[in-house]
């Protein structure tokens, strides 16, 4: 039986199989990384709700608490650094949210050791408990503090005239000091309700980036140029070198092997002693070259392929080469003839007449700036941007 066009084909069904592997992948990364992000948020509300110390969590320790104060944290291994040159650190602020990457176990220039010992976050003070002494920060009496955001360093200044100084700490356990200190400080200054109500906005904004299971293609979505291996880019890079290859030819417009122009001769029999009249030679006939094209054809080239899709971050767009993210940006109104290869796109999604917008179902539509954008699809969730 010869094959048909239909969506019986057998190519149509390889390239939706592709299709949905492609997107799953991409949906369970973006899934996975969402899901990390929120559990940590929620650790640190948890956290922040029942952070409480006591007095006797200070028995043991060489340090006398006041009436009011209670030790809130320990840590056995913190090294006190101070800083070679004088710098100005900004005001202590209440900014919870968690570093964006990990911290590297490095000691950043300019910052040097003087000792090592117990850290201990009471409700009043940080302490260090060194070898050499006691060095210790009253909340009251800060003035600055400024927590390194590649590496596990917190510098303070205060009130006493000493020089810069602040603490170097084990990489696993420097985010977590941050945040208690921060909650230590606001305990200080009675903003703890402050604390909370950032991370319960916090949670909410990061609810609205949660992504959606993608659609399933069917093998009716198929477009002919699947049927080529990769696909509408190959059909483009041919359409160049076919451009390309005469556009060449003719400017390099290649002379004779011979280094002149060709000579047609006639040939003329050897003379002969008889009596006949002799042949009259025929002048020899030049071929004149054909002359160069002018400068409008050589001047005609091949459209310039488009650059590659950056790598930076897509702010949870399906990974794409023509860099289309939901970062924000310049509105797409005329999307590339491919754009249906790496988003979901609705049925009649080139009949849409605005920009490009992602629905709430995680389809795109092309009818951004309209009042009925993506009605059938929940609404429109957010600008499809490059």
């Amino acid at each position: 039986m010869a094959k048909t066009e239909s969506t019986g084909s057998t190519w149509r069904y390889r390239w939706a199989h592709r299709q949905n592997v492609r997107r799953v992948s991409t949906y369970r990364g973006a899934e996975a990384a969402w899901r990390r992000r929120d559990d940590e948020l929620r650790r640190l509300r948890v956290l922040a709700a029942e952070f409480q110390g006591s007095a006797a969590a200070g028995a043991g320790l060489p340090l006398e608490l006041a009436a009011d104060e209670v030790v809130l944290w320990a840590l056995p291994a913190a090294q006190l650094v101070e800083v070679r040159h004088t710098t100005v650190l900004p005001a202590p602020d209440l900014t919870v949210a968690p570093p964006p990457g990990p911290l590297r176990p490095r000691r950043p220039d300019g910052v040097r050791v003087i000792d090592a010992g117990m850290a201990v976050i009471t409700s009043r003070r940080l302490v260090l408990l060194g070898g050499r002494g006691r060095r210790e920060w009253a909340y009251g009496r800060i003035t600055g503090l400024a927590h390194d955001p590649a590496a596990p360093v917190t510098l303070i200044q205060a009130l006493d005239r000493r020089p810069t100084s602040g603490l170097l700490l084990p990489t696993d356990v420097a985010p977590d000091f941050r945040f208690k200190l921060t909650l230590a400080f606001a305990d200080a200054i009675e903003q703890r309700a402050a604390v909370l109500a950032q991370l319960d906005e916090l949670i909410a904004e990061h609810a609205q980036l949660k992504p959606f299971r993608p659609a399933v293609n069917t093998p009716a979505q198929a477009r002919f140029t699947a049927r080529v291996p990769g696909g509408r880019r190959t059909l483009a890079v041919a359409a160049a070198i076919a451009l390309l290859v005469p556009a060449a030819l003719i400017e390099s417009n290649p002379s004779d092997p011979t280094g002149g122009p060709e000579v047609a001769v006639a040939a003329t029999p050897a003379p002969t002693h008889s009596a006949a009249p002799a042949l009259i030679r025929p002048k020899p006939v030049r071929v004149t070259p054909p002359p160069k094209p002018t400068t409008s054809t050589t001047s005609t080239k091949p459209p310039r392929p488009s650059p590659s899709a950056s790598q930076g971050p897509r702010c949870g767009a399906p990974e794409n080469p023509l860099g289309y993210d939901f970062c924000g940006g310049t509105r797409i109104r005329k999307p590339a003839a491919e754009v249906c290869d790496w988003f979901d796109c609705v049925p009649q999604f080139w009949s849409g007449r605005g920009y490009l917008v992602q629905c709430r179902d995680s389809s795109v539509s092309l009818t951004g700036g309209r009042s009925n954008a993506c009605a059938e699809h929940g609404g429109v969730r957010r600008t499809v941007a490059k």
